[in-house]
């Protein structure tokens, strides 16, 4: 039962890279040291949340995948991503169905 949920959630960490790709927010230049090393929710004061997804959030879910280790218990992403993107003009409802599903999978009721 574990297994299937790290890899729903592997192919949902897969399906926001893509995501990220095609509405051109992945980037090739890894940011700075300091920029990696944020403490605060989500690095807002450093990073884009483009870039917290990529840099941060898709490595350190990768690992966790990886190694089997225990996934977070509590997950709220989407309600920050639906916020950042609200005013963009891209049409981000697929990612954001990602995030949403992430969050639910992730979150125990």
């Amino acid at each position: 039962m574990a297994s299937d949920k790290y890899q729903q959630i592997a192919e949902l960490l897969f399906e926001v890279e893509i995501q990220l790709r095609q509405l051109n927010y992945w980037q090739d230049a890894l940011p700075s040291v300091e920029a990696l090393s944020s403490e605060l929710p989500f690095s807002h004061d450093i990073l884009a949340f483009p870039q917290w997804l990529q840099f941060i959030f898709l490595p350190r879910m990768h690992e966790l995948i990886e190694y089997a280790a225990p996934l977070p218990t509590v997950c709220a992403i989407a309600p920050y991503a639906e916020e950042y993107f609200k005013r963009g003009d891209v049409n981000v409802q697929t990612l954001l169905a990602h995030l949403t599903e992430i969050d639910t999978l992730l979150t125990d009721l």
